[in-house]
C-alpha cells in the first residue's frame, strides 16, 4: 500500500512525545507528516523551532493555502484549525471542537476525506478524547491507524479513548510507531506534491470544512 499523508495528534505531553517521534525519523523519511498539537491560542512559534532542533527535517508552521510537500514536517498554528486537501492546507477558523482549535478531530477527517487509505493516522498522548472519532474515520476508510500505548504516555486518556474507538488500531510505543511510519515512507512512491514542485500549482478556489461535532 502506497501512503500519502502522516497526521499526528496529540495533546497534555505531547512536546515530550513529538520531540521523540520526530528525533527517531530517518533524515530520507518522505512522507509530508501533519503535527497537531494542543496548545493556547496565543502560542507563538516555538513549537516548530522547537521540534527543528531535533530533526534535519525541515519543520514549519502552516500558512493557509500552503502546498503540501514531501519529506516536510508540518505544524497547525495556534488557534487555527487545519483541513487537509489534495495538495494544500486551509485554515479555518470555525468554532473549537471539543474545547480545541485547532481540533486533531478536524484534521484527521479532512484527511481521511482527502486521501482516504494513503493517510496514516496516529493518536499520541492527551488529556481528552480530541483525536478518536477522527482517527475512526481513517480508518473506516481505509487508512492505517496507530496509538501510543496508554501504559507508556504521560496523560493515557486520549490514546485510551483512540483504543476504544478503534479497535483495530496498532498500539505500539512511539519508537515502535517511528519504526512503522519509517518504512511505510521508506516504500511509498505515492508523494501528494513532490519538493521540486513548489510553486507550480495554484490554489485559488475556496475550501472549507465544517468540523465534526459542535465546541
Amino acid at each position: 500500500m502506497a501512503y500519502s499523508i502522516l497526521v499526528v495528534g496529540t495533546s497534555w505531553g505531547g512536546l515530550n512525545a513529538l520531540r521523540e517521534l520526530v528525533g527517531a525519523l530517518p533524515e530520507d523519511f518522505r512522507l509530508p507528516a501533519v503535527l497537531v498539537q494542543h496548545r493556547h491560542r496565543q502560542s507563538d512559534h516555538l513549537l516548530s523551532t522547537f521540534l527543528q532542533e531535533r530533526t534535519r527535517l525541515e519543520v514549519v508552521e502552516v500558512e493557509d493555502k500552503m502546498p503540501i510537500q514531501s519529506g516536510m514536517l508540518f505544524v497547525a498554528p495556534a488557534d487555527y484549525h487545519l483541513l487537509i486537501d489534495r495538495g494544500f492546507f486551509t485554515l479555518s477558523t470555525d468554532p473549537p471542537v471539543r474545547y480545541s482549535r485547532p481540533s486533531i478531530d478536524v484534521t484527521f477527517y479532512s484527511a481521511a476525506d482527502a486521501y482516504a487509505a494513503a493517510t496514516v493516522g496516529v493518536v499520541l498522548t492527551g488529556a481528552n478524547s480530541d483525536g478518536s472519532r477522527g482517527l475512526r474515520r481513517i480508518f473506516d476508510r481505509g487508512g492505517l491507524t496507530l496509538v501510543q500505548d496508554p501504559a507508556t504516555a504521560e496523560s493515557p486518556t486520549m490514546p485510551s479513548a483512540a483504543v476504544r474507538c478503534v479497535p483495530g488500531a496498532r498500539v505500539q510505543t512511539i519508537s515502535q510507531i517511528a519504526a512503522t511510519v519509517a518504512g511505510l515512507a521508506a516504500t511509498s512512491p505515492d508523494d501528494p506534491m513532490p519538493r521540486d514542485a513548489r510553486g507550480v500549482h495554484r490554489f485559488d478556489a475556496p475550501h472549507r470544512l465544517s468540523p465534526p461535532g459542535s465546541a
